[in-house]
């Protein structure tokens, strides 16, 4: 039935019957309380009951839509209320059954679910078990590997300590040795027979080949305890190619040339000249001893990185070369390669890694690449200048021919007072020696010198008690001392020496560098003299 106009579309449906039964008052409620429309009449026996529903909105016709209504209660057939009530009570029980077929496989899979839970809980504790057991293991493990550590670093100290050590006391007699020779070689000294000459000429050769191995392993020591840094100083690069090329002449072997360039019109070199000069003798003299044939050739180039000029030193060689998987281990400490090239080859392993290092603490790298047969390239990179964010080093001045009145020295080795006389003659007029230095202070103030030369080992009072004397004497405060050390300059106590003018190291005293450090400005009560003061490194040799 179509509703009226404007008025959302009604579907109602008319049940009329005769007889004595009427439908309850529940079930009328039931009906308007799910139903949007109920109406119920009784009139002469016959009942009717009118139920309608409000429908969607849909495109069909509601006349179309009412006939579809009609089949579908026609196909239900003639049911009494008993019929329908039984097939929906039928319909209620297989819903029950079904309800109560889920809450079965609920219960099983909850059931299920809690066994998992519980073999869960038991993999976690047996997991948890193996962590800690396992962590336990780690712990102690971490333990050992510290123990390991420790024992490991108390060996690399203690080897460190050795070689300087002995290091230390190799460098003094050897000096002696080497000192000796010159003075039996000088012009000056007594005539030698060409036998003797030749004999003493070994004798100073050896002795500088042995103090260079000594002090390359005293380096060594001090670049591995962190005490060995570099004194940045103006180089002259085209003179210490030209020394350079003087001393590695005499290694080349017949057939094998040695080019060493002559630098001009290079930017200004502002690094450690020894230092330099060590990494480069080291890495050409390695190229000389295994090449037998052709040329070993250094050349110098510069680039620009970063705005600041960099060099670069390349040598190359047509020797034997290296294979690729010992190229690494070149620059293990004591390692040689083997093989028959090494027979009767001088050498202690020490020459690359000592290169690398020094390399690294002027700046730069060294790199190596080889091929068996085809030689070997090494490159040296090093910054021409210092970073800026760090201090640059003063250029060493010179002595300008300072020559003083009178000088005192204390030192208890006769030796190294022979050696040093005609040093001292050069830079004083009058020079008195004091060997006991229970008495150097009543000689220094009987003699009242212009300077004091003291060594610092003696027996006691050893030259700090002796400095703190003089300091402390009004007599004797304001003579100018300059301490004398075989002793490696990290190691000294420099609270102690403040008194001091400056420190020299007793390897290669010359009259300039000892001119020098009595030519300094003296040295007021909170200043802490200076290491090395007035020290003049000549390429090649080494400063303590």
């Amino acid at each position: 039935m179509a509703s009226p106009v404007g008025e959302p579309e009604l579907f109602r449906a008319r049940f009329t019957w005769n007889g004595p039964r009427v439908p309850g008052r529940d079930a009328l409620d039931a009906a308007g309380r799910l139903l949007d429309h109920r109406r119920y009449d009784a009139s002469s026996g016959e009942h009717a009951l009118t139920v309608g529903q409000r429908l969607p909105a849909s495109q069909g016709r509601s006349g179309q839509r009412a006939e579809r209504a009609r089949a579908a209660l026609r196909d239900s057939g003639d049911l009494s209320m008993g019929e329908e009530l039984r097939i929906q009570n039928r319909q209620l029980l297989q819903a029950l059954e079904e309800s109560r077929a889920q809450q079965e496989e609920l219960q099983r899979l909850n059931a299920e679910l809690e066994e998992t839970n519980k073999g869960v809980v038991a993999l976690y504790s047996e997991l948890s078990a193996e962590l800690e057991e396992t962590n336990t293991g780690v712990v102690a493990l971490y333990a050992e590997l510290e123990d390991k550590t420790r024992q490991l670093r108390l060996a690399s100290e203690a080897k460190t300590r050795f070689w300087a050590n002995v290091s230390h006391e190799l460098r003094a007699p050897v000096n002696s040795v080497i000192a000796l020779a010159r003075l039996l070689l000088a012009s000056d000294a007594d005539p030698l027979t060409e036998e003797q000459r030749q004999q003493m000429s070994l004798i100073a050769g050896s002795g500088s080949t042995l103090l260079a191995l000594v002090e390359e392993l005293l380096d060594v020591a001090k670049a591995e305890s962190g005490r060995l840094e570099p004194h940045l100083v103006p180089t002259d690069l085209r003179t210490l190619l030209h020394q350079l090329r003087g001393t590695l002449r005499g290694m080349a072997r017949d057939g094998v040339r040695l080019d060493i360039p002559d630098v001009r019109d290079v930017p200004e070199l502002v690094t450690d000249e020894v230092m330099l000069t060590r990494v480069l003798r080291n890495v050409l003299s390695n190229g000389l001893k295994f090449t037998t044939d052709g040329e070993v050739r250094l050349t110098v180039g510069t680039e620009d990185r970063a705005g600041r000029p960099w060099f670069v030193f390349t040598t190359t060689d047509t020797g034997i070369g290296i294979a690729a998987d010992q190229q690494d281990r070149v620059f293990e400490e004591f390692y040689q390669v083997l093989g028959t090239h090494q027979r009767g080859q001088p050498g202690t392993g020490l020459g690359l890694p000592y290169a690398r290092r020094l390399a690294g603490l002027l700046g730069g790298v060294l790199t190596l690449t080889s091929e068996p047969g085809a030689g070997t390239r090494v490159r040296v990179e090093i910054p021409a200048r210092p970073d800026p964010s760090s201090p640059d080093a003063p250029p060493p001045g010179s002595a300008d021919g300072v020559r003083t009145g009178s000088l005192v020295v204390v030192d208890d080795d006769p030796t190294f007072v022979e050696l040093l006389r005609p040093v001292l003659g050069r830079v004083a007029r009058k020079v008195t020696e004091v060997s006991v230095s229970s008495r150097a202070v009543d000689v220094i103030r009987a003699e009242r010198p212009d300077a004091v030369l003291i060594d610092l080992a003696m027996p006691a009072p050893d030259g700090y008690v002796l400095l703190q004397v003089l300091s402390r004497d009004p007599e004797t405060a304001h003579i100018p001392v300059v301490v004398l050390t075989s002793t490696d300059p990290g190691d000294v106590d420099r609270s102690r020496l403040t008194h001091a003018r400056a420190v020299l190291g007793k390897t290669h005293l010359t009259p300039e560098r000892i001119a020098l450090a009595l030519a300094l400005a003296p040295a007021g009560p909170d200043r802490t003299p200076p290491a090395e003061a007035g020290e003049q490194h000549t390429p090649g040799e080494a400063t303590s």
